[in-house]
């Protein structure tokens, strides 16, 4: 039977991957920092996503979700992994949803390609090496964007943001061990806002999610009383609380 073009179709999977990482000297932001608006230093954190820059036609130069095409023998989830570790050398994934099947007819030009996108993210101690094609970038100072990945990484930002309130899947953002000072950072930098450190302990905690590791962190440069280290005693993805929601300081 001759191909029709008008049924012809593949399938690919596109992942969005974010972790809290440090900020490139001079980055621009949203916010203040140091009493300079919008500039943040290069010790600072921002949440980032991990892009790779297209080299061949259509959109040429342009950044995109790493993924690819699904293999014929492959699920979504197991292709998912596998280009990952084959197109920008990242194994270190803690935590993988798919978040939503991108349909449109026209989203890519030639043959039409359904895309199912997914959320990765990396925990804050995990130091990927990455390819030359490859960058972290900034959620709020995202490049122009390949096709439609700029909704697909949308919708994945917006998960992650969702799951932060009601789930325990900051335990794939956080370190090993961590004070509660470190796991609000995470938070609100996720998040894009502050959060409250009493009512974070206090969800996670009362689920039996956090566990003291019985040790503390260093001293910092000013002294004083050592903080205590946690860790997440569940990683893998658990409801914590499905009426928590942390919202921003202004909005309550």
């Amino acid at each position: 039977m001759p191909n029709d073009s008008r049924t012809a179709q593949a399938a690919e999977v596109l992942v969005a991957v974010f972790g809290v990482r440090p900020v490139t000297l001079g980055a621009r932001t949203a916010g203040p920092a140091d009493g300079n608006p919008g500039e943040k230093r290069a010790t600072d954190q921002g949440l980032q996503i991990l892009l790779w820059r297209r080299a061949k036609d259509p959109d040429a130069g342009r950044w995109a979700l790493p993924g690819g095409l699904l293999l014929p023998d492959e699920d979504v989830d197991s292709s998912a992994r596998r280009q990952l570790a084959e197109k920008v050398d990242l194994t270190q994934v803690a935590h993988l949803e798919q978040t939503g099947v991108f349909s449109a007819p026209h989203r890519v030009p030639g043959v039409r390609t359904i895309a199912t996108g997914f959320l990765g993210l990396v925990p804050l101690d995990a130091d990927p090496a990455i390819p030359d094609d490859t960058a972290w970038h900034p959620v709020d100072t995202l490049p122009p964007m390949a096709f439609d990945h700029s909704d697909i990484a949308a919708r994945a930002h917006l998960r992650l943001r969702g799951k932060l309130s009601y789930t325990n899947i900051g335990f794939a953002l956080a370190p090993a061990a961590f004070t509660i000072a470190t796991l609000r950072r995470i938070y609100a930098t996720a998040l894009g806002h502050d959060v409250d450190p009493t009512n974070l302990q206090r969800i996670l905690s009362r689920r039996g999610m956090l566990a003291p590791t019985g040790t503390t962190a260093s001293p910092g440069p000013a002294g004083g009383r050592p903080a205590a280290l946690y860790k997440f005693a569940v990683t893998d993805l658990r409801v914590t609380d499905p009426f928590a929601a942390f919202r921003p300081p202004d909005a309550r």
